[in-house]
């Protein structure tokens, strides 16, 4: 009986460890498919650029080739001078920065690294009830000296004249968006979001460095699709966790059973195998076990 209890414990303990290990595994699966580091992506495609392009000339816009797993990114980078910068601005990709901007704190050259996430963009940055129309764009600038030797480097830009201007490509809403109003937002390094208002179609202004895009409310479909679809997971996850722990409580009563039985067999085999002698008695035929007595023994040899 005593065996039994414990093989019982031993079966709830495994069942419980495995729930565990499973609710774990799906909290973390959940949270890897929602949730992507935008400042990890900014480090390692400031790194990239410069581990692929050693030879910068100044002025020259470059492409970077990223790996096959970020696959519809695209990348560009310049080292500038700041005496220059100051004087011209710079006029790449989807930003026109214009004269009058210093990197502060203040160095003698240093790169700028543009950005276009295409359709990773929903992934790396979320504005909770908007919808992002635009693929994610932006700009940071690194030190050349500190980036060659500690990987990092970044600097700010502080603009004095004209500000920013961030220029999407045309934009192709569903219908169903297509008079909603539109707003440009800013993801900043320190995790904060800014929106503002767009004074012109498909363009944004700031005055500083970031990520950009361009985002509508969240129509009320696609709220209750999402929240369906949430739902959903719920009861699935429930159902699921409702059934291992049946299938656990069946493997436990069957294990039991089978126990009791084969202690059962047990027992009787060890009485089958039991040999009595027989004796006699009347007309009947009686087992009867062998006795042993113990002998007598004097406690000395002297006799009186």
């Amino acid at each position: 009986m005593q065996l039994m209890l414990m093989g019982s414990k031993r079966s709830w303990f495994i069942i419980c460890l495995m729930l565990y290990i499973l609710l774990s595994l799906f909290v973390q699966g959940s949270a890897m498919n929602n949730y992507y580091n935008p400042d990890l992506l900014d480090d390692f495609v400031h790194k990239y650029a410069q581990k692929s392009l050693l030879r910068h000339r100044t002025g020259t816009l470059y492409n970077v080739s990223l790996p096959g797993n970020f696959s519809g990114m695209e990348v560009s980078t310049v080292r500038v001078r700041s005496g220059s910068f100051w004087n011209r601005g710079a006029n790449f990709s989807f930003f026109h920065i214009p004269s009058r901007a210093m990197p502060m704190p203040f160095v003698k050259r240093f790169d700028l690294v543009y950005q276009n996430l295409g359709n990773w963009s929903s992934r790396y940055y979320v504005v909770p009830n908007y919808t992002l129309v635009t693929p994610v764009v932006g700009f940071l600038t690194y030190d050349v000296l500190n980036s060659s030797e500690n990987g990092v480097g970044m600097v700010n830009l502080s603009i004095t004249g004209d500000p920013i201007l961030v220029r999407f490509p045309q934009i192709s809403l569903p219908e169903e968006e297509r008079n909603a109003t539109r707003q440009c937002v800013r993801f900043d390094q320190n995790g904060t979001v800014e929106f503002s208002d767009m004074t012109m179609p498909n363009l944004c202004v700031t005055r500083g460095q970031g990520h950009f895009s361009i985002v509508v409310p969240t129509t009320s479909k696609k709220k209750k699709k999402g929240e369906r679809l949430w739902k959903w997971w719920v009861i699935g996850f429930g159902v699921g966790v409702v059934g291992l722990v049946f299938l656990g409580l069946v493997v436990v009563l069957i294990r039991k059973l089978i126990r009791v039985k084969r202690i059962a067999n047990m027992e009787r085999q060890s009485e089958k195998s039991e040999v009595l002698d027989t004796v006699w008695i009347g007309e009947s035929r009686m087992p009867s076990a062998s006795g042993v007595r113990t002998q007598p023994v004097l406690e000395n040899d002297y006799h009186p």
